[in-house]
């Protein structure tokens, strides 16, 4: 078997995905990729509705147990990350948003030259292949299909969403991810005739007949290997349990998303000296903001009662459970075909809030605590996520051992602002369900309940059931040369070492008011084009619609 190749790419994730499809296209350049977990041949990672399913699961899940968090009473929360090709793409809830354009614009200013939205915008249009048609916002032609929902055969409760909006004096936005982010509208999907559309089915499968692409899965990297300072392979996890090696002639690329990366790093000798020593890692580079500014989007849950019998309850039990999966089989249709995420609001909590910093999505369906098992009867959620959350975790080493999962503490309501802004959103979700277009829909609140209204109580909820919405990033940070917390530079390459890249949610230097894939897949798409030397795409100066502060009547 081959042990070299001109780049080695660490992680099959969204990332991954898109390097070894962008890299192997040069056909003089041997590409390896490398994924820890299996293949991603299993029927139920296509289904769009078995997201929960994929996520019980540890096959293609790492399925880290979080550090106690003293914002939470102690509690741990469970982080999904996915451990197949496509990685997290593979087994997440297939949403498509960019974030605003203020997130890319801020990154700049944090020292991440080129990284403004004018920038970023192009790569963005490069990915996609939008269903609603390419225009000055969207692709037409890149390799991500993004389906739009169906305006004409939204759910019951996805209308009244959109209506309450309106009424509640919200804007509307006809594309989040077009000219204005703020308000009301439908939430895209990465989902192709009814099927889930990963980063290995767009950018992987593409490629895997290129002779220059070698992919390989089951493959652990222990560490990167170094001559000095220079970085020239990986080392492996060998069939007899021993190590192999593989050599890197041009660069090695860690694409093992923000958790994986900042511990290959570590484990390699790059992180906080200090940490290092504790753990026994010999420091080949002394670079604090490894693992550090662990950025993430809180998640509390608004559980209600239904007045009509229209919710998904009754579909997943079983005879019709069985009917809705033949269904799919027969012609990728039906219940099974969606991820029922339809629609989204994009809003700020309050006054002096730049940009919406709250995402608020309608699910025709409850969960119990587990998340996992629906409640028996009908009833619905909205989820509360904290788009920019004020509190910064860490993710550190657990020991040297590189099969040992590394400890990850977010820090969730840390800072104080985090549970205040998270109570508003509770707020302002009531306020949403006590619009006309509720009124025959929406019962009795379930949770957190009518009886918490105060602050006290809500944080007492708060604590018990914030949860994660699976985006950790920005723990191997963008950032200027000068910048002691920067880990990396504007195309990704290590500080204090060289021929080694990361490329994946990691570099965030702040994580992004929306859901975190299409970001990644964008981060790659641009990086490729620096690892291949090439120009950056031109900058696309499209206008940018944001509503006046706090528009929104008051009701």
């Amino acid at each position: 078997m081959e042990s070299e190749a001109d780049y080695i790419i660490v992680g099959a994730g969204s990332a991954g995905c898109v390097l070894a499809n962008r890299l192997s296209a040069e056909p003089g350049t041997r590409v390896l990729l490398l994924e820890a977990g299996p293949p991603n041949d299993d029927l139920f990672l296509k289904i769009p509705s078995a997201m929960a399913h994929n996520l019980q699961r540890t096959t293609h899940n790492w399925a880290f147990q979080g550090e106690a968090e003293p914002g939470l009473g102690g509690r741990s929360v469970k982080h999904d990350r996915g451990k197949t090709l496509g990685g997290s793409s593979s087994i997440n809830g297939m949403v498509c948003i960019r974030g605003h354009a203020d997130d890319y614009n801020a990154w700049r200013q944090m020292g991440a030259a080129g990284w403004s939205y004018a920038d970023v915008l192009p790569y963005f249009k490069r990915l996609e292949t939008y269903e609603g048609g390419a225009d000055a916002y969207r692709g037409g032609e890149g390799p991500m299909r993004v389906a739009r929902p169906d305006p004409a055969r939204l759910h019951p409760l996805s209308r009244a969403f959109l209506e309450a909006g309106a009424q509640a004096g919200y804007p509307r936005t006809d594309d989040i991810c077009g000219a204005a982010q703020e308000g009301f509208g439908l939430l895209d999907q990465t989902i192709h005739k009814g099927e889930r559309w990963s980063a290995a089915r767009a950018y992987l499968d593409p490629a895997r007949t290129r002779p220059n692409l070698r992919v390989e899965t089951g493959r652990l990297v222990r560490r990167v290997l170094f001559e000095g300072k220079r970085a020239v392979g990986v080392e492996i996890d060998d069939a007899d349990g021993g190590a192999r090696r593989l050599t890197a002639r041009r660069e090695v690329i860690l694409s093992a998303g923000a958790v994986g990366s900042p511990h290959l790093l570590m484990l390699s000798g790059i992180g906080p000296a200090a940490h290092l020593a504790e753990i026994g890692v010999e420091t080949l580079a002394d670079r604090p903001g490894v693992g550090a500014n662990l950025n993430e989007h809180p998640d509390f849950v608004v559980k209600v009662g239904l007045r009509q019998p229209i919710s998904l309850w009754p579909q997943t039990r079983g005879p019709r459970r069985i009917a809705a999966g033949l269904r799919w089989l027969l012609d990728r249709g039906g219940v099974c075909a969606s991820n029922h995420f339809e629609t989204v609001a994009c809003i700020r909590s309050g006054p002096g809030v730049s940009y919406p910093d709250l995402q608020l999505t309608i699910a025709p369906i409850a969960m119990q605590v587990d998340g996992w098992t629906p409640l028996p009867r009908h009833a619905f959620q909205i989820h509360v996520g904290l788009m920019k959350a004020h509190s910064r975790g860490s993710i550190r080493l657990r020991d040297a051992n590189p099969r040992s999962p590394p400890r990850i503490r977010v820090n969730y309501l840390d800072n104080p602002r985090d549970a205040a802004r998270l109570r508003q959103g509770v707020r302002l979700v009531r306020e949403l369900l006590g619009q006309p277009a509720f009124e025959d829909l929406a019962g009795e609140e379930l949770f957190p309940g009518p009886e918490a209204q105060s602050d006290d109580a809500l944080d007492d909820r708060l604590r018990d059931a914030v949860d994660t919405q699976w985006h950790l990033s920005c723990t191997a940070r963008m950032g200027a040369a000068d910048d002691p917390q920067a880990v990396v530079d504007a195309e990704g390459g290590v500080y204090a070492v060289e021929r080694l890249r990361v490329v994946d949610a990691s570099v965030m230097p702040e994580v992004v008011n929306g859901n975190t894939n299409c970001p990644t897949l964008m981060i790659a798409e641009k990086m490729s084009d620096a690892i291949l030397g090439r120009p950056p795409l031109a900058p696309i100066e499209a206008p940018v619609r944001r509503a006046p502060d706090w528009e929104r009547a008051q009701r």
